[in-house]
Protein backbone atom coordinates (compact mmCIF):
# COMPACT_ATOMS: atom_id res chain seq x y z
CA UNK A 1 0.00 0.00 0.00
CA UNK A 2 2.74 2.59 0.96
CA UNK A 3 4.28 2.20 -2.60
CA UNK A 4 1.05 3.62 -4.02
CA UNK A 5 1.07 7.05 -2.30
CA UNK A 6 2.29 9.75 -4.80
CA UNK A 7 2.48 13.17 -4.12
CA UNK A 8 3.19 16.51 -5.95
CA UNK A 9 6.39 18.32 -4.55
CA UNK A 10 6.56 22.10 -4.95
CA UNK A 11 10.58 21.33 -4.63
CA UNK A 12 10.66 19.34 -7.69
CA UNK A 13 7.48 20.05 -9.45
CA UNK A 14 6.33 17.00 -10.08
CA UNK A 15 4.34 13.72 -8.67
CA UNK A 16 6.56 11.55 -7.09
CA UNK A 17 6.24 8.18 -5.37
CA UNK A 18 6.38 9.32 -1.25
CA UNK A 19 9.24 7.69 -0.03
CA UNK A 20 9.75 8.57 4.04
CA UNK A 21 12.75 9.05 6.04
CA UNK A 22 11.68 6.36 8.28
CA UNK A 23 8.44 4.78 7.37
CA UNK A 24 7.86 4.41 11.15
CA UNK A 25 8.68 7.79 12.16
CA UNK A 26 6.72 9.95 9.30
CA UNK A 27 6.84 13.72 10.28
CA UNK A 28 4.43 16.18 9.24
CA UNK A 29 5.00 20.31 9.33
CA UNK A 30 2.10 22.91 8.45
CA UNK A 31 2.47 26.22 8.66
CA UNK A 32 -0.66 27.50 10.97
CA UNK A 33 -2.31 30.81 11.95
CA UNK A 34 -1.18 34.03 13.34
CA UNK A 35 -3.47 34.67 15.86
CA UNK A 36 -4.33 37.95 15.78
CA UNK A 37 -8.05 37.68 14.26
CA UNK A 38 -10.62 35.47 12.94
CA UNK A 39 -9.15 32.92 10.45
CA UNK A 40 -10.86 33.66 7.51
CA UNK A 41 -12.13 30.77 5.19
CA UNK A 42 -8.58 30.75 3.18
CA UNK A 43 -7.33 29.59 6.20
CA UNK A 44 -9.04 27.11 6.54
CA UNK A 45 -8.35 25.31 3.80
CA UNK A 46 -4.22 24.14 4.18
CA UNK A 47 -6.08 23.34 7.92
CA UNK A 48 -8.80 20.97 6.11
CA UNK A 49 -6.38 19.93 3.07
CA UNK A 50 -3.13 18.31 5.57
CA UNK A 51 -5.97 16.73 8.23
CA UNK A 52 -6.75 15.14 5.38
CA UNK A 53 -3.25 13.85 4.27
CA UNK A 54 -2.39 13.23 8.42
CA UNK A 55 -5.78 10.84 8.36
CA UNK A 56 -4.20 9.16 5.20
CA UNK A 57 -0.83 9.15 6.55
CA UNK A 58 -2.14 7.40 9.41
CA UNK A 59 -4.04 5.37 7.55
CA UNK A 60 -1.35 3.70 5.79
CA UNK A 61 2.04 3.78 8.09
CA UNK A 62 -0.05 3.26 11.01
CA UNK A 63 -1.45 5.55 13.81
CA UNK A 64 1.95 5.37 16.06
CA UNK A 65 3.96 6.07 12.85
CA UNK A 66 3.27 9.42 12.15
CA UNK A 67 3.83 13.04 13.89
CA UNK A 68 1.93 16.03 12.50
CA UNK A 69 3.28 19.62 13.63
CA UNK A 70 0.94 22.49 13.18
CA UNK A 71 2.33 25.79 14.93
CA UNK A 72 0.57 29.16 16.35
CA UNK A 73 2.76 32.44 15.70
CA UNK A 74 1.83 34.32 18.91
CA UNK A 75 4.82 36.83 18.32
CA UNK A 76 4.09 39.52 15.44
CA UNK A 77 3.88 42.80 15.35
CA UNK A 78 -0.08 42.41 13.68
CA UNK A 79 -0.59 41.22 17.40
CA UNK A 80 1.17 43.97 19.10
CA UNK A 81 -0.95 46.47 16.90
CA UNK A 82 -4.28 44.70 17.84
CA UNK A 83 -3.39 44.58 21.68
CA UNK A 84 -2.61 48.14 21.79
CA UNK A 85 -5.67 49.14 20.19
CA UNK A 86 -8.19 46.67 21.91
CA UNK A 87 -6.81 47.17 25.42
CA UNK A 88 -5.16 50.50 25.85
CA UNK A 89 -5.53 50.33 29.50
CA UNK A 90 -3.52 46.81 29.80
CA UNK A 91 0.18 46.89 29.85
CA UNK A 92 1.31 45.96 26.60
CA UNK A 93 2.58 42.39 27.01
CA UNK A 94 -0.56 41.26 29.20
CA UNK A 95 -2.58 42.88 26.40
CA UNK A 96 -0.95 40.66 23.74
CA UNK A 97 -1.43 37.39 25.91
CA UNK A 98 -4.99 38.27 26.43
CA UNK A 99 -5.11 38.81 22.65
CA UNK A 100 -3.43 35.03 21.36
CA UNK A 101 -5.33 33.44 23.88
CA UNK A 102 -8.74 34.93 22.95
CA UNK A 103 -7.68 34.48 19.33
CA UNK A 104 -6.36 30.72 19.34
CA UNK A 105 -9.06 29.44 21.61
CA UNK A 106 -11.92 31.03 18.88
CA UNK A 107 -9.67 29.39 16.23
CA UNK A 108 -9.85 25.92 17.96
CA UNK A 109 -13.54 26.42 18.28
CA UNK A 110 -14.34 26.81 14.68
CA UNK A 111 -11.60 24.36 12.87
CA UNK A 112 -13.15 21.72 15.21
CA UNK A 113 -16.24 22.63 13.66
CA UNK A 114 -14.33 21.98 10.52
CA UNK A 115 -14.39 17.90 11.34
CA UNK A 116 -10.32 18.29 11.81
CA UNK A 117 -8.53 16.38 14.24
CA UNK A 118 -7.00 17.61 17.32
CA UNK A 119 -4.32 16.95 19.71
CA UNK A 120 -6.52 15.47 22.09
CA UNK A 121 -8.36 13.29 19.65
CA UNK A 122 -4.82 11.84 18.75
CA UNK A 123 -2.22 11.67 21.59
CA UNK A 124 -2.51 9.31 24.03
CA UNK A 125 -1.32 9.65 28.17
CA UNK A 126 1.97 7.94 28.45
CA UNK A 127 2.84 8.04 24.75
CA UNK A 128 4.77 10.13 22.60
CA UNK A 129 2.98 13.15 21.34
CA UNK A 130 1.90 12.12 17.63
CA UNK A 131 -0.19 15.83 16.86
CA UNK A 132 1.99 18.80 18.27
CA UNK A 133 0.69 22.49 18.01
CA UNK A 134 3.69 24.22 19.13
CA UNK A 135 3.48 28.19 20.28
CA UNK A 136 6.47 30.23 18.67
CA UNK A 137 6.98 32.10 22.51
CA UNK A 138 8.01 28.62 23.57
CA UNK A 139 10.59 28.21 21.03
CA UNK A 140 12.95 31.63 21.72
CA UNK A 141 15.94 29.24 22.78
CA UNK A 142 15.95 26.85 19.73
CA UNK A 143 15.47 30.48 17.73
CA UNK A 144 18.27 32.48 19.18
CA UNK A 145 20.17 28.86 18.36
CA UNK A 146 19.92 28.32 14.81
CA UNK A 147 20.76 32.32 14.75
CA UNK A 148 24.20 31.85 16.60
CA UNK A 149 24.84 28.71 14.36
CA UNK A 150 24.19 30.83 11.44
CA UNK A 151 26.02 33.81 12.86
CA UNK A 152 29.15 31.15 13.02
CA UNK A 153 28.67 29.71 9.82
CA UNK A 154 29.21 33.12 7.96
CA UNK A 155 25.18 33.32 7.19
CA UNK A 156 24.21 35.92 9.25
CA UNK A 157 25.43 39.12 10.62
CA UNK A 158 24.75 41.39 13.26
CA UNK A 159 23.76 45.04 12.38
CA UNK A 160 22.24 48.33 14.24
CA UNK A 161 20.94 45.74 17.00
CA UNK A 162 19.37 43.20 14.28
CA UNK A 163 20.26 40.10 13.19
CA UNK A 164 20.31 39.50 8.94
CA UNK A 165 20.06 36.59 6.98
CA UNK A 166 22.87 37.50 4.27
CA UNK A 167 21.95 35.82 1.00
CA UNK A 168 25.15 35.98 -0.78
CA UNK A 169 27.43 34.79 2.24
CA UNK A 170 24.75 31.71 1.18
CA UNK A 171 25.33 31.48 -2.32
CA UNK A 172 29.04 30.50 -1.10
CA UNK A 173 28.20 27.92 1.30
CA UNK A 174 28.81 24.71 -0.13
CA UNK A 175 26.05 21.51 -0.01
CA UNK A 176 23.65 24.20 0.28
CA UNK A 177 21.00 24.87 -2.01
CA UNK A 178 20.75 28.36 -3.83
CA UNK A 179 18.16 30.73 -2.59
CA UNK A 180 15.33 31.04 -4.81
CA UNK A 181 15.63 27.69 -6.28
CA UNK A 182 12.63 26.56 -4.23
CA UNK A 183 10.27 29.15 -5.72
CA UNK A 184 12.66 28.42 -8.88
CA UNK A 185 13.13 32.34 -9.55
CA UNK A 186 16.84 34.28 -10.03
CA UNK A 187 17.81 37.07 -7.43
CA UNK A 188 16.68 39.43 -9.99
CA UNK A 189 13.11 38.18 -10.43
CA UNK A 190 12.90 37.68 -6.56
CA UNK A 191 13.77 41.24 -5.68
CA UNK A 192 11.92 43.02 -8.45
CA UNK A 193 8.88 41.07 -7.50
CA UNK A 194 9.19 41.16 -3.27
CA UNK A 195 7.88 43.59 -1.34
CA UNK A 196 11.45 43.97 0.49
CA UNK A 197 11.87 46.05 3.19
CA UNK A 198 14.45 48.78 2.61
CA UNK A 199 16.83 49.47 5.26
CA UNK A 200 20.66 51.37 5.79
CA UNK A 201 21.92 48.43 7.62
CA UNK A 202 21.59 45.71 5.48
CA UNK A 203 24.28 44.72 3.42
CA UNK A 204 21.78 43.31 0.38
CA UNK A 205 18.54 44.24 -0.55
CA UNK A 206 17.32 40.66 0.07
CA UNK A 207 18.91 40.14 3.30
CA UNK A 208 15.90 39.54 6.01
CA UNK A 209 15.46 40.01 9.56
CA UNK A 210 16.31 36.69 11.73
CA UNK A 211 15.73 39.02 15.08
CA UNK A 212 15.20 42.54 15.44
CA UNK A 213 14.98 45.05 18.86
CA UNK A 214 12.35 45.52 20.84
CA UNK A 215 10.62 48.83 21.85
CA UNK A 216 9.09 49.49 25.18
CA UNK A 217 5.54 48.48 23.82
CA UNK A 218 7.14 45.11 22.18
CA UNK A 219 7.42 41.68 23.48
CA UNK A 220 10.72 41.20 24.00
CA UNK A 221 13.48 38.22 25.30
CA UNK A 222 17.62 38.45 25.69
CA UNK A 223 18.89 38.83 22.19
CA UNK A 224 21.62 36.30 20.60
CA UNK A 225 24.58 37.09 19.34
CA UNK A 226 25.98 39.50 22.26
CA UNK A 227 23.07 42.21 21.42
CA UNK A 228 22.07 44.11 24.88
CA UNK A 229 18.42 45.16 23.56
CA UNK A 230 16.22 42.45 24.35
CA UNK A 231 14.23 41.75 21.13
CA UNK A 232 11.47 39.32 19.37
CA UNK A 233 12.24 36.86 16.09
CA UNK A 234 11.46 37.53 12.71
CA UNK A 235 9.08 35.90 11.20
CA UNK A 236 10.63 33.14 9.09
CA UNK A 237 13.14 32.21 12.10
CA UNK A 238 9.91 30.93 13.96
CA UNK A 239 9.12 27.82 11.37
CA UNK A 240 12.49 26.82 11.44
CA UNK A 241 12.88 26.42 15.14
CA UNK A 242 10.05 24.99 15.80
CA UNK A 243 10.25 22.14 13.19
CA UNK A 244 13.43 21.23 14.36
CA UNK A 245 12.52 21.45 17.47
CA UNK A 246 9.32 18.69 17.29
CA UNK A 247 10.65 16.80 13.87
CA UNK A 248 14.47 16.83 14.27
CA UNK A 249 15.70 16.87 17.98
CA UNK A 250 12.91 14.74 19.26
CA UNK A 251 13.47 12.16 16.72
CA UNK A 252 17.61 11.60 17.33
CA UNK A 253 17.28 8.68 19.14
CA UNK A 254 14.63 6.68 17.10
CA UNK A 255 15.35 7.42 13.33
CA UNK A 256 16.68 4.71 11.75
CA UNK A 257 18.87 6.72 8.76
CA UNK A 258 21.06 4.95 6.49
CA UNK A 259 22.63 8.70 5.92
CA UNK A 260 23.29 9.90 8.94
CA UNK A 261 22.73 14.02 7.12
CA UNK A 262 18.88 12.80 6.78
CA UNK A 263 18.36 13.46 10.63
CA UNK A 264 18.09 16.86 10.36
CA UNK A 265 15.99 16.30 7.19
CA UNK A 266 11.99 15.58 7.72
CA UNK A 267 9.24 14.00 5.25
CA UNK A 268 6.73 16.72 4.70
CA UNK A 269 6.35 20.40 4.94
CA UNK A 270 2.92 21.99 3.67
CA UNK A 271 0.92 25.40 3.43
CA UNK A 272 -0.76 27.27 1.13
CA UNK A 273 0.83 28.56 -2.05
CA UNK A 274 1.29 32.33 -1.13
CA UNK A 275 4.52 31.11 1.54
CA UNK A 276 6.22 29.73 -1.06
CA UNK A 277 7.95 32.90 -1.41
CA UNK A 278 9.20 34.14 1.18
CA UNK A 279 8.34 32.32 3.87
CA UNK A 280 8.89 28.52 2.53
CA UNK A 281 12.09 29.84 0.94
CA UNK A 282 13.55 31.57 3.86
CA UNK A 283 12.73 28.94 6.35
CA UNK A 284 14.90 26.54 3.89
CA UNK A 285 17.72 29.01 3.41
CA UNK A 286 17.85 29.32 7.46
CA UNK A 287 17.57 25.27 8.60
CA UNK A 288 19.52 24.55 5.46
CA UNK A 289 22.66 27.28 6.41
CA UNK A 290 21.92 26.36 10.06
CA UNK A 291 22.36 22.37 10.10
CA UNK A 292 24.56 22.25 6.99
CA UNK A 293 21.67 19.63 4.80
CA UNK A 294 20.59 20.38 1.43
CA UNK A 295 16.98 20.31 1.93
CA UNK A 296 14.98 21.01 4.49
CA UNK A 297 12.06 18.23 3.76
CA UNK A 298 11.94 15.88 1.03
CA UNK A 299 8.46 16.89 0.10
CA UNK A 300 7.01 20.67 0.14
CA UNK A 301 2.94 20.29 -0.50
CA UNK A 302 0.69 23.52 -1.32
CA UNK A 303 -3.03 24.69 -1.23
CA UNK A 304 -4.09 26.87 -4.23
CA UNK A 305 -5.66 29.98 -3.58
CA UNK A 306 -9.19 30.79 -2.78
CA UNK A 307 -11.85 32.99 -4.46
CA UNK A 308 -15.24 33.90 -3.42
CA UNK A 309 -17.63 34.05 -6.50
CA UNK A 310 -15.07 34.45 -8.68
CA UNK A 311 -13.43 37.30 -7.14
CA UNK A 312 -10.58 37.45 -4.65
CA UNK A 313 -11.52 38.14 -1.64
CA UNK A 314 -11.38 41.26 0.12
CA UNK A 315 -12.78 43.41 2.68
CA UNK A 316 -13.24 46.25 -0.08
CA UNK A 317 -15.22 44.29 -2.13
CA UNK A 318 -17.43 43.00 0.57
CA UNK A 319 -16.63 39.54 0.25
CA UNK A 320 -14.37 38.46 2.94
CA UNK A 321 -15.72 35.52 5.62
CA UNK A 322 -14.14 34.39 8.52
CA UNK A 323 -14.34 30.67 9.59
CA UNK A 324 -16.77 31.77 12.10
CA UNK A 325 -19.10 34.00 10.27
CA UNK A 326 -19.77 31.08 7.51
CA UNK A 327 -20.13 28.44 10.95
CA UNK A 328 -23.40 30.95 11.77
CA UNK A 329 -25.02 29.65 8.56
CA UNK A 330 -23.65 26.49 7.39
CA UNK A 331 -22.63 23.49 9.55
CA UNK A 332 -19.03 22.72 9.56
CA UNK A 333 -19.37 19.69 7.64
CA UNK A 334 -20.85 21.58 4.83
CA UNK A 335 -17.81 23.87 4.55
CA UNK A 336 -15.43 20.76 4.98
CA UNK A 337 -17.14 18.85 2.25
CA UNK A 338 -17.76 21.79 -0.26
CA UNK A 339 -13.62 22.86 0.59
CA UNK A 340 -12.78 19.27 -0.92
CA UNK A 341 -14.75 19.16 -4.12
CA UNK A 342 -12.06 21.07 -5.62
CA UNK A 343 -8.60 19.50 -5.55
CA UNK A 344 -5.81 20.80 -3.19
CA UNK A 345 -3.40 22.01 -5.86
CA UNK A 346 -6.28 24.07 -7.59
CA UNK A 347 -8.11 27.21 -6.89
CA UNK A 348 -11.44 27.31 -5.33
CA UNK A 349 -14.37 29.39 -5.97
CA UNK A 350 -16.45 29.67 -2.99
CA UNK A 351 -20.19 30.11 -3.91
CA UNK A 352 -23.26 29.54 -2.33
CA UNK A 353 -24.46 27.39 -4.68
CA UNK A 354 -21.73 25.07 -4.07
CA UNK A 355 -22.50 25.32 -0.53
CA UNK A 356 -26.46 24.30 -1.01
CA UNK A 357 -24.96 21.30 -2.80
CA UNK A 358 -22.68 20.23 -0.74
CA UNK A 359 -25.45 20.74 2.11
CA UNK A 360 -27.89 18.70 -0.06
CA UNK A 361 -25.33 15.78 -0.34
CA UNK A 362 -24.46 15.56 3.23
CA UNK A 363 -28.48 15.65 4.11
CA UNK A 364 -29.01 12.61 2.01
CA UNK A 365 -25.83 10.64 3.48
CA UNK A 366 -26.76 11.53 7.19
CA UNK A 367 -30.02 10.08 6.05
CA UNK A 368 -28.73 7.08 4.68
CA UNK A 369 -25.53 6.24 6.44
CA UNK A 370 -25.48 8.71 9.91
CA UNK A 371 -26.81 6.15 12.26
CA UNK A 372 -23.06 5.30 13.62
CA UNK A 373 -21.22 2.13 12.50
CA UNK A 374 -17.56 1.43 12.08
CA UNK A 375 -15.06 3.72 10.79
CA UNK A 376 -12.81 2.29 7.99
CA UNK A 377 -11.44 3.22 4.79
CA UNK A 378 -12.24 1.04 2.20
CA UNK A 379 -9.44 0.62 -0.78
CA UNK A 380 -10.97 2.56 -3.66
CA UNK A 381 -11.16 5.80 -1.12
CA UNK A 382 -7.68 4.99 -0.77
CA UNK A 383 -6.55 4.74 -4.16
CA UNK A 384 -7.92 7.87 -4.71
CA UNK A 385 -6.20 9.40 -2.04
CA UNK A 386 -3.19 7.96 -2.84
CA UNK A 387 -3.13 10.03 -6.18
CA UNK A 388 -1.94 13.25 -4.46
CA UNK A 389 -5.05 13.83 -2.35
CA UNK A 390 -7.47 13.32 -5.90
CA UNK A 391 -10.65 14.45 -3.49
CA UNK A 392 -12.75 14.68 -6.71
CA UNK A 393 -12.02 11.30 -7.43
CA UNK A 394 -12.43 10.20 -3.77
CA UNK A 395 -16.06 11.71 -3.68
CA UNK A 396 -17.17 10.39 -6.71
CA UNK A 397 -16.50 6.94 -5.05
CA UNK A 398 -18.30 8.20 -2.12
CA UNK A 399 -21.04 8.68 -4.57
CA UNK A 400 -20.28 5.44 -6.28
CA UNK A 401 -21.37 3.51 -2.85
CA UNK A 402 -24.26 5.64 -2.39
CA UNK A 403 -25.13 4.40 -6.18
CA UNK A 404 -24.69 0.72 -4.76
CA UNK A 405 -26.69 1.11 -1.98
CA UNK A 406 -23.87 0.00 -0.09
CA UNK A 407 -24.58 2.50 2.77
CA UNK A 408 -22.81 1.05 5.79
CA UNK A 409 -19.38 1.15 3.82
CA UNK A 410 -20.40 4.43 2.68
CA UNK A 411 -20.85 5.67 6.52
CA UNK A 412 -17.81 4.37 7.67
CA UNK A 413 -15.44 5.97 5.43
CA UNK A 414 -17.38 9.58 5.58
CA UNK A 415 -16.54 9.07 9.36
CA UNK A 416 -13.07 7.74 8.89
CA UNK A 417 -12.65 11.28 6.41
CA UNK A 418 -14.01 13.93 9.25
CA UNK A 419 -18.00 13.69 8.02
CA UNK A 420 -20.90 11.80 9.89
CA UNK A 421 -20.01 13.45 13.63
CA UNK A 422 -23.14 14.11 15.30
CA UNK A 423 -25.39 11.57 13.91
CA UNK A 424 -28.75 11.45 11.76
CA UNK A 425 -30.90 12.53 14.29
CA UNK A 426 -28.76 15.33 16.17
CA UNK A 427 -28.14 16.36 12.04
CA UNK A 428 -31.94 16.21 11.15
CA UNK A 429 -32.89 18.23 14.21
CA UNK A 430 -30.57 20.46 14.68
CA UNK A 431 -30.57 21.38 10.87
CA UNK A 432 -34.41 21.66 11.32
CA UNK A 433 -33.90 23.67 14.73
CA UNK A 434 -32.17 26.39 11.77
CA UNK A 435 -35.61 26.36 9.40
CA UNK A 436 -38.49 29.19 9.28
CA UNK A 437 -40.64 26.38 9.19
CA UNK A 438 -42.71 24.22 11.87
CA UNK A 439 -40.86 20.18 11.56
CA UNK A 440 -44.17 18.97 13.07
CA UNK A 441 -46.34 21.28 10.45
CA UNK A 442 -44.21 19.96 7.75
CA UNK A 443 -44.48 16.21 9.00
CA UNK A 444 -48.03 16.16 8.96
CA UNK A 445 -48.49 17.54 5.89
CA UNK A 446 -46.17 14.73 4.09
CA UNK A 447 -48.15 11.90 6.01
CA UNK A 448 -51.36 13.31 4.42
CA UNK A 449 -49.57 13.70 1.37
CA UNK A 450 -48.95 9.50 1.36
CA UNK A 451 -52.28 9.25 2.74
CA UNK A 452 -53.44 11.01 -0.42
CA UNK A 453 -51.25 9.02 -2.97
CA UNK A 454 -52.43 5.57 -1.85
CA UNK A 455 -55.74 6.50 -2.42
CA UNK A 456 -54.99 8.17 -5.74
CA UNK A 457 -56.38 11.03 -4.42
CA UNK A 458 -54.06 13.20 -7.14
CA UNK A 459 -55.78 16.42 -7.11
CA UNK A 460 -55.36 16.39 -3.25
CA UNK A 461 -52.01 15.38 -3.19
CA UNK A 462 -50.80 17.94 -5.81
CA UNK A 463 -52.47 20.76 -3.07
CA UNK A 464 -50.93 19.47 -0.56
CA UNK A 465 -47.75 19.54 -2.40
CA UNK A 466 -48.37 23.27 -3.45
CA UNK A 467 -49.15 24.47 0.11
CA UNK A 468 -45.65 22.29 0.95
CA UNK A 469 -44.22 24.19 -1.97
CA UNK A 470 -45.87 27.24 -0.22
CA UNK A 471 -43.86 27.22 2.86
CA UNK A 472 -40.47 26.77 0.74
CA UNK A 473 -40.06 23.16 1.19
CA UNK A 474 -38.64 20.85 -1.39
CA UNK A 475 -39.85 17.19 -1.26
CA UNK A 476 -38.53 14.40 -2.88
CA UNK A 477 -40.48 11.18 -3.11
CA UNK A 478 -37.09 8.06 -3.37
CA UNK A 479 -36.99 5.13 -4.94
CA UNK A 480 -37.28 3.44 -1.51
CA UNK A 481 -40.52 4.60 -1.22
CA UNK A 482 -39.81 7.40 1.55
CA UNK A 483 -40.44 10.54 1.07
CA UNK A 484 -37.71 13.59 2.49
CA UNK A 485 -37.77 16.70 3.18
CA UNK A 486 -35.83 20.55 2.90
CA UNK A 487 -36.39 24.06 3.06
CA UNK A 488 -35.19 25.83 0.23
CA UNK A 489 -32.63 28.32 0.80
Amino acid sequence: MAARLRLYNTLTRSKDAFVPIDPGNVRLYVCGPTVYDYAHIGNARPIIVFDLLFRLLRHVYGKEAVTYVRNITDVDDKINARAARDYPDLPQNEAIRVVTGKTEEQFHADIWALGVLMPEDVNEAGKAPRFVEPRATEHIDEMRMIIERLIARGAAYVAEEHVLFSVAAMQKLPRVPQYGAFSKRSLDELLSGARVDVAPYKRDPMDFVLWKPSGPQDPAWPSPAGIRTPGRPGWHIECSAMAWKHLVQAFETRLSCSDPTEREIFDIHGGGIDLVFPHHENEIAQSCCAFDTPRMANVWMHNGFLQVEGEKMSKSLGNFFTINELLQDWPGEVLRFNMLRTHYRQPIDWTVKGLEESEKTLDRWYELAGRGGNAYLSDHIVDALADDLNTPKMLAELHALDGQGAHEELGANLRTLGFLLEGAEVWKARRQATLSVDPAQVEALIAARKEARVAKNWAESDRIRDELAALNVVVKDNKDGTTTWEVAR
